[in-house]
């Protein structure tokens, strides 16, 4: 097992990684941190967790999906104005916002 360092939305993570892993798990991250960078430039959401939480939604939606893997369609999943992402998009964020709205370190 070996660390490498990598960065999502400019933040560095440590990570293990085994040799033959790695090169998965680096393709891993830049799906990572193109989805939260996308959510983040929406502008719609500033809370790290909350963008960390909703791209792995849309990782999450993408892999149960079929084929959809490509940047175009990583986009239209990212949160825009008046744009519905899934069916329940509204009551998940409803959802989300009262998990952690006790928290008092929302943005």
């Amino acid at each position: 097992m070996k660390q490498i360092e990598v960065q999502i939305m400019g933040q560095s993570y440590i990570l293990a990684s085994s040799t033959e892993g790695e090169s998965l798990l680096r393709q891993a991250v830049a799906k990572v941190d193109t989805a939260m960078c996308q959510i983040r430039d929406a502008g719609k959401i500033k809370a790290r967790d909350r963008i960390a939480v909703l791209a792995a939604l849309n990782i999450a939606a993408q892999g149960l999906s079929s084929g959809a893997s490509t940047s175009a369609e990583s986009a239209a999943l990212a949160p825009k104005a008046n744009a519905t992402i899934m069916p329940d998009y509204a009551q998940l964020m409803a959802k989300l916002d009262n998990a952690l709205a006790g928290d008092g370190q929302l943005l």
